[in-house]
């Protein structure tokens, strides 16, 4: 047997690893399952309520398009929104009806199968500028060109059923989107203080190579963004039309007054990072700005925690307001060079951003400022 390599890792490095890995993916599978609870349970009554009614009340003997419908319909995407759940439900029902009228007039049978494919994705196609939504059309014709029918259009009877449970379960079973909403809005703000701390150190350290870590995750933080809007807009959508989510509606919109501060915010905290990286070429340190981003970055975190306990939010608001009051680069650095002014002046619309993400009116937010 040939001895190790000395560059080669000792034996027990792989099974350690991949007994790590094994404890880590059957917790995250754990967690997926956990986080899809709702949905699931929407998905498990409706298309139960869907298929029930179609087999027993309406007398059908396999109903399984009410069940496919509901299924596809509500799936176990983050946009939960009615208006979504109706596109695809219509491109659904397209499908259903243009393979109905095919077997109706030619039959059933493999040429008759790309007949129905082509026509229902064209249409589809013409209908919605959403791939999705030719997609969801071209399945369900080809369930009714490949699965006999009693009669004609049965199964676009059963497909109606389907839909009509899909939109009910999004208005009488939501899923509780302020969950997720706040999820959202958590990983944000923790992205965003990452981020910060990041640009803060390569400030105190004079550190160029640090300030380009900090741009990069200021520039990673656009998706937290998108995943906390779509979140936002499907829960604003659904609390809409829900009876049961009317004392949510308040906190939503609440969450979007943040979300959309805060998306303003992120932009502004590259706008800094990109100047401190310009910088920090001499390598020398940015104590004052530094200390600034810092209480900037505490305030931001105390907004973040007001997701969870709105208590905290009229705190981050006064935080930020102190913060304002003293951002006159001329006063905090006299005779400093152009380059470290600016830094000072970009974290003047990052406040104004935060103290509007905080409750206050942009304009009244822009009076605290020094004049400069």
């Amino acid at each position: 047997m040939a001895p190790e390599r000395a560059d080669e890792p000792p034996a027990v490095t792989a099974p350690i690893a991949t007994g790590w890995r094994a404890r880590v993916r059957p917790r995250r599978g754990l967690n997926r399952a956990r986080e899809s609870a709702p949905a699931i349970l929407q998905i498990v009554v409706a298309a139960s309520v869907a298929y029930a009614f179609a087999h027993i009340v309406l007398g059908h003997a396999s109903p399984l398009l009410a069940a496919t419908v509901t299924i596809s319909s509500l799936g176990l995407v983050r946009d939960a929104r009615p208006r979504r759940v109706l596109e695809t439900v219509i491109g659904m029902l397209v499908g259903v009806l243009v393979s109905e009228l095919i077997v109706l007039v030619v039959g059933s049978g493999t040429w008759q199968l790309a007949l129905a494919l082509t026509a229902t994705m064209l249409i589809a196609r013409a209908l919605s500028p959403q791939p999705s939504f030719a997609i969801s059309a071209a399945i369900q014709s080809v369930i009714v060109i490949a699965i006999p029918g009693s009669m004609p259009f049965v199964r676009l009877i059963d497909g109606s059923v389907g839909a009509i449970a899909a939109l009910l379960a999004t208005a009488l079973l939501p899923r509780r989107p302020l969950r997720e909403v706040s999820r959202a809005g958590r990983a944000l703000f923790a992205g965003f203080e990452n981020a910060a701390a990041t640009v803060i150190q390569a400030m105190r350290r004079g550190d160029r190579m640090r300030a380009d870590r900090g741009l990069e995750k200021a520039r990673s933080l656009q998706p937290l963004v998108d995943d906390w809007t779509t979140s936002l807009e499907s829960g604003l959508a659904v609390a809409r039309i829900s009876p049961f989510l009317r004392r949510q509606r308040e906190e939503l919109q609440r969450q979007e007054r943040m979300r959309a501060a805060l998306d303003l915010a992120t932009r502004n905290l590259r706008v800094i990072a990109r100047r401190v990286v310009y910088a920090l070429d001499d390598r020398q340190p940015r104590p004052i700005a530094a200390d600034l981003l810092a209480q900037i970055a505490r305030a931001a975190a105390l907004l973040g925690q007001s997701i969870d306990d709105i208590e905290l939010e009229p705190i981050a608001l006064e935080s930020l307001r102190a913060v304002a009051a003293r951002l006159d680069p001329t006063a905090l650095v006299p005779g400093s060079s152009l380059g470290d002014q600016n830094i000072i002046t970009a974290l003047r619309p990052l406040v104004v951003d935060l103290l509007t993400a905080a409750g206050m009116a942009p304009a009244e937010a822009r009076a605290t400022m020094p004049r400069i």
